[in-house]
């Protein structure tokens, strides 16, 4: 099956071709949120440069957050337009906290948390064993200190991935004990297990909707909300 996968939760803009589990190319790079200018000529450059068009693909796979909300909103777009171009092509979107998950191949619990900035933060809990993801906590918004309440009832190591835990590391070792940190440059989402996490969840019939997942209300509409309550 060959999957094009769009990643624009954060700053990273990328985009993946692979072949079932190989993959085949991908781009990557940090362009500060600028989305809506940078991704549609980085696929294009892509497809060129592997000699492939949108009609190539037999499926697609997008992060749909947790993350920045316009970044979600242009990845899911552009990919909900590929899926529309093509008839009985495959889809799924993946959660960054799963994509993050992947990036850890020691078995045992992993915790993706992605930093919200003012010790808080989204988080989810999975177990890795035999080569396979299993979730055990879906993506929420917490607290820090909520998050590790809910963590310190599991005796065995966690291993943290995502820019929370480079941001909150020495926040998470007062309360927790049993949790192990990664190298910097492996809390980054990498598109090639985006591709991965995909291709599975295809296979195994368990896809998701190409709709944002957004755990918490935009700036925007809290400040909006908040004014209301004043007035």
């Amino acid at each position: 099956m060959k999957l094009l996968t769009i990643e624009t939760s954060g700053s990273l803009c990328g985009a993946c071709i692979s072949q079932d589990e190989e993959i085949i190319d991908k781009l990557e790079f940090e362009n500060g949120l600028t989305h809506s200018e940078s991704l549609m000529p980085l696929i294009q450059n892509l497809l060129e440069k592997n000699n492939l068009k949108i009609s190539n693909f037999d499926g697609f796979v997008c992060d749909i957050g947790p993350g920045s909300f316009t970044g979600i909103r242009i990845g899911v777009a552009t990919t909900k337009a590929f899926v529309d171009s093509i008839e009985n092509c495959k889809y799924t979107g993946i959660s960054s906290l799963e994509a993050l998950a992947y990036n850890v191949k020691m078995n045992g619990l992993i915790c993706s948390i992605i930093d919200c900035k003012n010790d808080n933060c989204y988080f989810a809990l999975y177990n890795f064993e035999n080569s396979n993801y299993s979730e055990l906590i879906s993506p929420t918004s917490a607290s820090i200190i909520e998050m590790c309440n809910t963590l310190k009832h599991y005796k065995t190591p966690i291993t943290f991935v995502g820019d929370g835990a480079i941001s909150y590391e020495h926040l998470i070792i007062n309360y927790m004990q049993n949790a192990i940190f990664l190298d910097e440059y492996l809390n980054k989402i990498n598109t090639s297990n985006l591709a991965l996490a995909g291709f599975r969840k295809i296979k195994n019939g368990n896809t998701i909707e190409l709709l944002p997942m957004y755990l918490k209300k935009p700036q925007a509409q809290r400040q909006l909300e908040e004014k209301l309550k004043k007035d």
